[in-house]
């Protein structure tokens, strides 16, 4: 665990900042001395790159709030848009360094501006942006969390991941997921998602069960909330009851 001093050192990240993230439910530390001193785990740490890679691509806070909390974040997708758009930004700052270069040393000469030019760069942004707001289940999102405040989408959060822990409780006792409690207990959690999120259809519910059981944050989360192997049972039991 560190502290809010350890994490502004590490991150460089102001401290001011990280306690503004804590008050509007952006990243909240996994625990607090008795003092009321936060502290932060290296899940909070994996959240903070997420959020700073989002501000990479110049996402507003409270897009990235709701990008993140949302069931059906995808990190990979979200790292591979950050590589692209560090890459186009290498190329432009290499441009930029050589047009320098041959300033210093030739003086003036025939002006070139295409080093300045950052369409490709905004139009990569513009692109990565829509596609995290342009499907049926953000916008429904969208709409269902509008006149939410920060409490209650943390309540939910908590709600859903506790409905994960009869999974861990049946993988410790070495249960089959194809089970009709197993299949009972993954109904539950897809009309949850439904009732507070979105439509979560069969096809994003597999979608959903991949992320669960992937070894990745979801699966961190769900078992230090749930017990351990709950996010992998999670997977396969929700796997058996799509499959019928």
């Amino acid at each position: 665990m560190r502290t809010v001093h350890e994490v502004s050192d590490l991150s460089g990240i102001s401290i001011r900042t990280l306690q503004y993230y804590d008050r509007i439910g952006l990243l909240h530390p996994t625990e607090r001395t008795q003092a009321g001193y936060r502290l932060y785990s290296d899940d909070d740490l994996a959240r903070l790159q997420q959020i700073l890679l989002f501000r990479e691509l110049e996402f507003p806070l409270k897009d990235i709030k709701r990008i993140i909390n949302s069931p059906d974040f995808d990190r990979s997708k979200a790292l591979e848009q950050q590589i692209e758009l560090l890459e186009l930004q290498r190329s432009r700052i290499a441009r930029l360094i050589a047009l320098a270069r041959e300033l210093k040393e030739k003086g003036t000469g025939m002006p070139t501006f295409e080093p300045f030019d950052t369409k490709k760069i905004d139009e990569y942004a513009a692109q990565a942006k829509a596609s995290w707001g342009s499907t049926p289940e953000w916008k429904e999102y969208e709409s269902k969390s509008a006149g939410r405040t920060d409490e209650e989408e943390r309540s939910m959060g908590e709600e859903l991941l506790s409905l994960f822990k009869p999974f861990g409780q049946m993988a410790a006792e070495g249960a089959d997921p194809a089970s009709e409690k197993a299949r009972e207990q993954a109904k539950r959690i897809q009309d949850y998602i439904t009732e507070h999120f979105y439509t979560c259809t069969d096809e994003v519910f597999l979608q959903l069960s991949r992320a669960y059981g992937a070894g990745g944050e979801f699966t961190r989360n769900i078992d230090a909330h749930a017990g351990s192997g709950a996010g992998a049972f999670a997977m396969h039991a929700i796997e058996a009851y799509i499959e019928g």
